[in-house]
């Protein structure tokens, strides 16, 4: 029997590929904008120990969601997890599997919705995610499956900001024009985080969800390298946060 595609289901699609041709466009100069040289070896040491507060020094087996161009599955995989890295943006995938190539310990990276990510429950002991929770259509029922992959006393980190406290259109006054084309008023509509403007709704959500213990911690040394560093162009410095919780 053919399954037949809803109206909710097609919009869900049509709303998906705008964000997933966006990201595709731009990982290049995405990805090179998070290589800087003046601040790489920095922005490791720091995001290392954020995962490390986050992670135990055990090797899990880990799903990094909305992986991007793979640099939490690489960082994490250097620190001796065994990584699975999934996105949608085939541009992203694309410079993740570069980088990969070139490690020894290796993460491996799949086509696949971090909305609903294509693993049987209990397949991971940790699900980790960075700048994704704003730009999750159905934020709910990502996290209902991301508990599902989950095994017993398995372990959620995301990290995220409010990005636009202030309102969408009032936020990115300064951003490019292509960013306002791909994240359009229909595309915003489909995204309930994306306007948030503190870290507390997303705390909020993931208890409704099921996940215990769920905590929110400043990241005062990635503001600190932002502050002296600068963020990329039509971005602000914004506190980010690491949010932690358990199944």
């Amino acid at each position: 029997m053919t399954e037949q595609l809803t109206d909710h289901d097609r919009h869900d699609g049509e709303v998906q590929e705008q964000i997933n041709g966006y990201w595709s466009r731009r990982a290049a100069a995405y990805d090179d904008y998070q290589q800087r040289p003046e601040r790489r070896e920095l922005d490791r040491r720091a995001w290392t120990d954020v995962w490390r507060s986050a992670l135990p020094r055990a090797a899990y087996d880990v799903i990094d969601v909305g992986t991007g161009s793979g640099h939490v599955a690489c960082l994490l995989a250097s620190m001796g997890h065994r990584v699975t890295g999934v996105d949608l943006a085939d541009g992203m995938l694309e410079r993740a599997r570069e980088h990969a190539a070139r490690m020894p310990r290796a993460p491996s990276f799949v086509r696949g919705d971090a909305v609903d990510p294509p693993f049987p429950p209990g397949t991971f002991d940790a699900v980790v995610g960075r700048y994704l929770t704003w730009t999750l259509r159905e934020p709910d029922r990502a996290f209902a499956a991301w508990r599902q992959l989950l095994r017993p006393g398995g372990r959620l980190a995301l990290v995220d900001t409010a990005w636009f406290p202030r309102g969408w259109d009032a936020s990115q006054e300064s951003a490019p024009d292509e960013f306002g084309d791909a994240y359009d008023a229909t595309v915003r509509q489909a995204l309930p985080l994306a306007e948030g403007d503190t870290m507390w709704g997303l705390q909020q959500r993931l208890r409704e969800a099921g996940f215990a213990d769920v905590d929110v911690h400043p990241l005062h040394r990635i503001l600190e390298l932002d502050l002296e560093h600068g963020v990329a162009p039509g971005h602000e410095v914004r506190t980010q946060y690491l949010v932690t919780a358990r199944r």
